[in-house]
């Protein structure tokens, strides 16, 4: 079949339908004003049911497949269904879908597979762009100016079973030329996550979970599973990469922890057990063979009302001899919606962070470092729709030896 009398079936269908007083602007080059069919092609051009190749040619005397036919016979359906449309035309229109209809269908299928596999997967994600100024007693002031890119996707595998993963790619503005070697992109993140009921299934590389903002940030590989409503169970076991700031001193680590709420109050707690030879120093234990850490945390969250909160943590490592307590006391007001532009937070908190219970805190929502104590301010402001500004300070003193300790923190995310 030929696009001249797919042009000649199908103007009949759209042209008669949608066609004004004066003829539509042809956009293909090689259909001249003088052509018997030049008002019909301009006019289907118009309405989007030819659409012609990307060097502007129509190519009227080119043989086309069953299926591009088909395709053309489905946006002229469309215009039928929009009304306005003759007896005769809604007749051809049923002819040619019965004709095609082998092609229709599949193309419909098609269709729906993709629109199915689009809404499978989903993918959000931050750039971050943050400065960093932290003053320590007796030495030079440090400066840094991190950026991160930040893509969180989510593929849906079926109704219980989610595959989900963090990929970012970190660089620095003030790195030197012979460094930009180490700006690269890691796959932080990869787990399969399942949800029956109330219960969640996490395996993999996977989020570390109980205080994570005071005693462990980042990942861990192995499984967790928390079950429960207002009073929720986790069980964890695996092996965690971050002890001591070090990739290479990782510990295996099992835990099991349990939260409540009731109304407006949000308490908890759980128990950690890790084990590394990175333990295995007088630093930690006046036992250098031991190479055991046993955390046991608790928190208490308690909302006000809508705008103010107040909450706690607190963690004792029973192996350690030394800076094996954590503490944090921390109270908020409001807090900056990413999606409404112009809303805003503030908060107050004191810290007291020792290094071997706290070790790897959350130096993105704390501005206090592992191994200090003393008072921390921060406040956050949605500046347009999905961007928001934030800025912390910290100013104690470090818990081995007492010297000043300060940090200055700003940063401005863009979510996506």
């Amino acid at each position: 079949m030929k696009k001249t009398l797919v042009s000649a079936l199908t103007a009949a269908l759209v042209v008669g339908a949608a066609s004004t007083t004066f003829a539509a602007a042809n956009p293909f080059s090689d259909v001249p004003a003088g052509h018997w069919a030049y008002d019909a092609v301009a006019q289907l051009a118009q309405d989007g049911v030819v659409e012609g190749y990307g060097d502007t040619t129509f190519q009227g005397d080119k043989n086309i497949t069953r299926y591009e036919m088909a395709q053309m016979v489905a946006k002229a359906m469309a215009k039928t269904n929009n009304g306005n449309v003759s007896a005769a035309d809604k007749a051809l229109v049923a002819k040619l879908q019965a004709e095609f209809s082998d092609e229709l269908n599949n193309l419909g299928v098609r269709v729906a597979n993709l629109e199915r596999n689009a809404d499978q997967v989903k993918w959000n994600g931050e750039m971050r762009m943050q400065a960093n100024s932290v003053r320590e007693e007796g030495k030079h002031m440090t400066n840094s100016y991190p950026v991160k890119f930040r893509l969180d996707p989510s593929a849906e595998i079926n109704s219980n079973w989610h595959v989900k993963a963090r990929i970012d790619a970190d660089t620095n503005l003030n790195t030197d030329a012979g460094e930009k070697d180490k700006d690269k992109a890691t796959l932080k993140r990869v787990y399969a996550e399942g949800v029956y009921g109330k219960t969640k299934i996490d395996a993999g590389k996977i989020p570390t979970v109980f205080n994570t903002n005071m005693l462990f940030d980042g990942e861990f590989s192995g499984a967790s599973v928390t079950t429960g409503n207002k009073l929720k169970v986790t069980a964890l076991g695996g092996r965690w990469s971050k002890v001591k700031d070090s990739t290479d001193a990782a510990a295996d680590v099992y835990g099991l922890g349990a939260q409540l709420a009731v109304g407006k109050l949000s308490i908890g707690g759980a128990f950690n057990g890790l084990n590394s030879d990175s333990f295995k120093t007088r630093s930690y234990s006046d036992d250098a063979s031991t190479d055991k850490a046993q955390v046991w945390s608790g928190n208490a969250y308690y909302r006000f009302d809508a705008n103010t909160a107040l909450g706690g943590e607190y963690a004792q490592n029973t192996k350690a001899d030394s800076y094996d307590k954590s503490g944090t006391v921390e109270f908020d007001y409001k807090g900056a919606k990413k999606a409404n532009v112009g809303t805003w937070g503030a908060y107050v908190a004191y810290r007291h962070l020792g290094e071997n219970v706290s070790f790897n805190p959350n130096t993105l929502n704390y501005a206090a470092m592992k191994g200090t104590k003393g008072w921390e301010i921060g406040a956050d402001y949605a500046l347009f729709k999905n961007t928001v500004a934030y800025v912390k300070y910290f100013d104690g003193e470090k818990l081995n030896g007492g010297k000043d300790a300060s940090k200055l923190m700003g940063r401005l995310s863009f979510f996506f």
